[in-house]
Formats: C-alpha cells, structure tokens, sequence
C-alpha cells in the first residue's frame, strides 16, 4: 500500500480552489471605489492614536472645551489643540463658540456609532477571567 501524503493545511486558505463566478461578480460591483476605501482606511489611521480615542469617547458623553479635555486627558492644553485640529480637518469633530470659550463636540451620529461599535467589538473581544 502506498503512503499517503498529509499535507500542511493553513486556516486561511481553502484547500479546495473553487471560484463562485456569480457571487464574485455580484460582490465586484457592489464593492467601494479605491478612493472610497482610501477615506475609510484614512478615517481610521486617525483613530489609531489613544489620545484622539480617549478625546472622542469624551465627547461621546459631553461636549466639551478645549481646557475639559486637558483636564480629563492629563494632558496640556497645547497637546489638546494639537489633536482636535487633526479630528476637526477629518471632520469627526466641530468646534463652536460660546462667549469666549469653544466647545467641541462629534460631528454628527455616525461619528458616535462608529466610535461606539468599534469600542464595544473591542470590549466584547476582552476576555475576562
């Protein structure tokens, strides 16, 4: 009798190639153009640093000034600036003067569900023993 060969199977790769040509096509033409992704792949560069998670999920809970979020942050006022001027030109977050104080708070709901959902998969992915 022969011997029988046991290949190394990787997880992410089928071990069968078969190509649904009608599932691909439909997938193809609903995808997002390049420069779509390139804006969410973008929007998420700018997520990628803590202090601008921890600024928006305040802002999640309230709109607040420029000298709040020093405060909450233990941050400097300048180090503050710093990042709402990269949320403002992304437009995840809008600034509005009252008196002499500026308020910041998220732009608009779909900023909160994005921020929310992906703290949420990110707390559901903890485990907790």
């Amino acid at each position: 009798m022969g011997e029988m060969s046991h290949a190394v199977t990787e997880p992410d790769v089928c071990q069968v190639r078969y190509v649904d040509a009608d599932l691909v096509e439909s997938v193809r033409c609903n995808l997002v153009e390049r420069e779509t992704a390139t804006g969410v792949a973008d929007l998420f560069r700018v997520l990628a640093d803590p202090t601008r998670v921890l600024i928006l999920h305040a802002l999640s809970m309230a709109s607040l000034c420029n000298c709040d979020l020093a405060s909450i942050l233990g941050v400097t006022e300048s180090a503050v600036s710093h990042q709402m001027r990269e949320l403002r030109l992304r437009k995840l977050v809008t600034a509005e003067r009252r008196g002499r104080m500026v308020y910041y708070s998220l732009s608009d709901t779909h900023v909160r569900h994005v921020f929310q959902d992906t703290l949420r998969h990110v707390q559901e992915g903890v485990d907790v023993a």
